[in-house]
């Protein structure tokens, strides 16, 4: 699986004008560069478990509002499940996690689990709100875009539109 997580974080200062225009012109998929050999190698230590078991590779991009909506791109492993991904049946069953619970807009309820067959993608978008709890700062605000395909993936792939598209956002007022 190819996995690439775009987070998108602004203050109230770009929720309009110039600001707003270039957050919103920011990309929603990267081309995914090549794998770094030393996150990418199954660990030695534990030969018998498959890697996918393990952790994911995640090829990460943040964009923030402090450097004008600029990518910046590297690699990180994150957890067994911290993705909500789970192999079954030939299918990648696929439901990112809502974190933090507190930055979440209302929302009715979540959409099920996309089951992706073998050379599918989803872009799955998801954002936040967030106060400081004393209330000296601005709001601020994030985008979670994960395109995750089912197999490997061409460097251009999260570049095209997915097979499948949710868009979880609920309102930021």
């Amino acid at each position: 699986m190819t996995v690439q997580w775009v987070r998108t974080s602004w203050t109230k200062r770009s929720r309009g004008g110039p600001a707003a225009a270039r957050r919103n012109a920011a990309a929603a998929g990267f081309a995914v560069p090549s794998q770094p050999s030393t996150l990418s190698a199954p660990s030695p230590s534990m030969p018998s478990v498959h890697p996918a078991h393990l952790a994911h590779l995640v090829h990460l991009v943040r964009m923030g509002e402090a450097d004008g909506f600029a990518p910046r791109e590297g690699w990180e492993v994150l957890p067994p499940g911290a993705l909500g991904l789970r192999e079954a049946d030939g299918r990648l069953r696929v439901l990112p996690p809502v974190e933090p619970l507190y930055g979440l807009p209302p929302r009715a309820r979540r959409p099920p689990a996309v089951r992706l067959a073998p050379g599918q993608w989803v872009r799955w978008q998801l954002n936040y709100r967030f106060s400081s709890a004393a209330g000296v700062r601005d709001w601020s605000y994030w985008l979670d875009t994960f395109n995750i395909a089912y197999g490997p993936a061409g460097p251009g792939l999260f570049l095209t539109e997915p097979t499948v598209l949710v868009d979880e956002c609920g309102p930021v007022r």
